[in-house]
């Protein structure tokens, strides 16, 4: 059948070259004959060929106990099989990259597809006063050589945080590679800024090391029903509580 009007633009891509690649800058395109993946649960949107779907839990008792004991919300299927599968997670842009025997600590919420070579666990960060709020901020902490994409609110920014000071709010923060260290940094704005209602920048995440730390250019809810996620997760829910 050939059709004829615009919706052509939007057919699918050619062959796919890689085990990750942008459909559209909304939409993930995995091919799954180059290896199983771990996505973020209820995230798939189509798929062609053979995909199957399975969710392992938490990978095991000690990642388990983690995700109890912190706000942590990550929740991952593994699929696999010989077809193609679409990701997608509320119209979020997808942003991918590939890790070569290299780390990201994420948060959560924000990821939405890893390879199956990548391992995965939910690490405590930052120090000082995280350990006075919600009993410690969490990420989930990806390790190994494989494509990780992530969704983010709106086109990013990516910050060298080698240069100079490099802080970011809890809710814009998305991730940082290995190489950096990330402490909390509180600032009321003294008394009488916080009797005249705050400035909304209380907590603030300060950067240093050597390496990158993305930012969305969005603080607001970012998350719904489709993934069953909320900015409840990670460093959202551990500054917010």
């Amino acid at each position: 059948m050939v059709v004829h009007s615009h919706l052509n633009k939007f057919q699918e891509i050619g062959q796919a070259q890689a085990q990750f690649e942008h459909q559209n800058k909304k939409l993930l395109r995995i091919s799954l004959a180059q290896g199983p993946v771990q996505a973020q649960a209820g995230s798939m949107v189509a798929y062609q060929g053979d995909a199957n779907f399975t969710n392992k839990g938490s990978g095991g008792m000690g990642k388990m106990l983690k995700k109890a004991m912190s706000s942590e919300t990550a929740n991952f299927m593994e699929i696999n099989g010989t077809g193609e599968v679409f990701l997608a997670n509320q119209g979020m842009d997808v942003q991918i990259m590939y890790l070569e025997n290299d780390s990201v600590s994420v948060n959560g919420t924000n990821i939405l597809a890893f390879s199956s070579s990548i391992s995965w666990d939910i690490k405590r960060v930052g120090s000082g006063v995280a350990g006075a709020v919600a009993g410690g901020l969490h990420n989930v902490f990806l390790q190994g050589t494989g494509f990780v994409a992530v969704v983010t609110d709106g086109e990013p920014v990516m910050l060298d945080v080698a240069g100079t000071s490099t802080f970011a709010d809890p809710n814009a923060a998305v991730m940082w590679s290995g190489g950096v260290t990330m402490n909390i940094k509180t600032d009321t704005g003294g008394m009488m800024s916080m009797v005249r209602g705050g400035t909304g920048e209380t907590f603030q995440l300060g950067f240093s090391g050597e390496g990158f730390v993305l930012i969305q250019p969005s603080e607001g809810s970012m998350f719904g029903a489709q993934t069953g996620a909320s900015t409840s997760g990670g460093i959202l829910g551990a500054l917010g509580n």
